[in-house]
């Protein structure tokens, strides 16, 4: 179909076949993965969106489309107005809008491969106001009318080795086993693609940016597992590594499989199983245990390897950043760099670097302008030139077998205005303040957020994103269920206690629209602190990407001693870590770049 005008046309035709008054469309997969496959960019295909989080309602008269604050300014350049209204999360949601937009008694159609038992819930409860039906779907009227929709990858499953796993799966599986025998629970689904990469010790390469594969798993009170694959996937090198306590099956098999827990109590994760899941178990008449899947905290805890494996990802990360710095440093004033130009070199410039997978998600380069539109994606149709006298923000991230990447860096090209130079130091204080926090073990990182947004808050200013996400051990680059965010907000995970050994972003900014954006992110590990005569255990982070951050926007005045203290030692340790791989003139641009800042 021709134009978007034309697919939201042709959905409206399907629903009255259907017989259904509206549909609502979210922007995941069987998974409730953050990034898909192309066979499950259902909201890209129906409104252009191309942002990572998302949903849309559409009714016979009316749509909407629902999307938080960073997506702000992108929605409304990417999704046509006139046909869909712009909603912002979480002041308001679908189940919120469809109780005042769907008619009394209207079918309202879901795919409930596609929702959380909760969020089915709710929306039930919403429509029931208005004495309308939230109906299950036998198949997504979007799939009906996508005539050319891609088939999902059939790419082979890859082992990932205990060297930089750390943990053999035949192990992680035996610590499940004990935690099922605890709960006094027969098995545990688990349906979150990161969880099954990092429980079997398998990567895919199924999913753009993140190094998973289309699956579904059990794991038994016995240690054992079954894993729902397709055949095709599984090579020999697979299978020996699976080992004999691994039943391979269809991935197509899961759901009837599902049918034979009659009797059994099965743990299923609310936030991460979709509600088909537990509407199969439930119909089998299995008991189901509504509990977080037993692989996301041993997961996000990092063990001995794989932070070994991530500091050596970061130092060859942080070398591949340092020569495109250096070479946007000079090629930038001659205006010959645009957008477009500068993300496919820091692409080369990490593919030359070695062990490069992918990139751990789209590269976001924002020059001026768009370096305020929080989840920029640069397109022929946006590409601007990085132009002088302007901010050009870029953030950026590698997958290599040993480790998951993710920094940010903004840069003057030209003269910064004053007004620049204040704003980016404001952010540089409040990353500061993260990076040296110091906090009791159990400190939510709710709790922290505060800290990377005062010295905005002071001038007036603020940024509507998370401060930090958790990131995986060469799997998704957005990991839960750690965060930095505010409580309560639409980026859950804010509220999860942090422990030694998490990897969490720490990436406060600002961003002012039509001119442009600001964003300083390094990684960071949580790890003990001791303090003498302490009562408490404490906590405090360790850096993790070493990159130099432009002096030029660095308005020192504004930094207290300690800051520049800070700042002084980063560079250091950037030189220290970094400059062992360069050399030449790019060694020099660096040292540069990392001294001291002027008393």
């Amino acid at each position: 179909m021709s134009t978007y005008e034309d697919r939201l046309s042709a959905l409206r035709e399907q629903l009255k076949a259907d017989r259904l008054d509206g549909f609502v469309v979210p922007l995941t997969d069987e998974h409730m993965s953050e990034y898909v496959g192309s066979y499950a960019q259902r909201l890209a295909w129906l409104t252009g969106f191309q942002g990572s989080a998302g949903s849309a309602v559409v009714l016979p008269e009316e749509a909407a489309i629902f999307t938080d604050g960073r997506y702000t300014l992108q929605v409304r350049e990417q999704v046509d107005g006139r046909h869909w209204a712009y909603q912002s999360v979480p002041e308001t949601s679908a189940a919120e809008w469809l109780k005042q937009h769907a008619a009394e008694g209207a079918r309202i159609g879901y795919d409930p491969w596609l929702h959380t038992k909760e969020w089915v819930t709710k929306a039930r409860q919403a429509l029931g106001e208005k004495e309308a039906e939230l109906v299950p779907v036998p198949r997504n009227p979007i799939d009906a009318i996508w005539s050319d929709r891609p088939q999902p990858s059939k790419a082979r499953l890859l082992v990932q080795h205990d060297n930089h796993a750390g943990k053999s799966s035949a192990a992680k599986r035996q610590e499940m086993a004990d935690w099922l025998k605890e709960q006094k629970a027969d098995a545990a689904v688990l349906s979150a693609l990161d969880s099954i990469a990092w429980t079997f010790n398998v990567r895919g390469q199924d999913v753009e940016h993140t190094p998973v594969a289309l699956s579904f798993a059990l794991i038994h009170q016995d240690g054992t597992a079954d894993l729902f694959v397709a055949p095709e996937k599984v090579g020999e090198d697979v299978r020996q590594h699976l080992g004999n306590g691994v039943r391979l099956h269809d991935r197509a098999a899961f759901e009837p499989f599902l049918g034979s827990f009659n009797g059994k109590t099965v743990v299923a994760d609310p936030e991460r199983a979709v509600a088909a899941i537990f509407e199969a178990l439930e119909a089998a008449g299995a008991n189901v245990v509504r509990k977080r899947d037993p692989s996301v905290l041993p997961k996000a805890i990092k063990n001995a390897a794989e932070i070994c494996g991530h500091k050596a990802a970061q130092a060859r990360d942080g070398a591949a950043l340092v020569r495109f710095l250096h070479w946007l440093s000079l090629e930038a004033p001659k205006g010959s760099v645009d957008e477009l130009s500068a993300a496919a070199k820091l692409q080369a410039f990490r593919q030359a670097g070695g062990d490069l997978r992918d990139t751990s998600f789209d590269t976001i380069s924002g020059a001026g302008p768009n370096g305020a539109i929080v989840h920029y994606r640069v397109t022929e149709a946006t590409n601007r030139p990085i132009e002088m006298n302007s901010l050009y923000l870029v953030d950026s991230g590698g997958q290599y077998p040993d480790g998951t990447t993710d920094v940010t860096r903004t840069v003057a090209v030209g003269q910064p205005t004053a007004e620049m130079r204040d704003r980016f130091t404001r952010v540089l204080k409040g990353h500061i303040a993260v990076d040296r926090a110091l906090f009791p073990d159990g400190t939510r990182g709710s709790q922290l957020d505060t800290l990377a947004r005062q010295f905005l808050w002071r001038a007036g200013l603020d940024y509507a994103h998370g401060t930090g996400h958790g990131v995986g051990s060469y799997l998704s680059v957005h990991e839960g269920p750690q965060r930095i965010a505010p409580a309560g907000s639409s980026q859950a995970g804010g509220d999860e206690p942090l422990r030694a050994g998490m990897i969490l972003s720490n990436e406060p900014g600002y961003y002012k629209t039509g001119e442009y954006g600001i964003r300083i992110e390094n990684l960071v590990l949580v790890r003990p602190v001791e303090i003498g005569g302490a009562e408490k255990k404490m906590l405090g982070f360790e850096t993790l990407t070493f990159a130099p951050i432009d002096r030029s926007l660095v308005e020192a005045g504004l930094l207290s001693p300690e800051e520049r203290q800070w700042l002084d030692a980063y560079h250091a340790k950037v030189l220290e870590v970094i400059g062992p791989l360069l050399e030449g003139e790019v060694l020099g641009w660096l040292k540069q770049q990392c001294r001291p800042l002027q008393n």
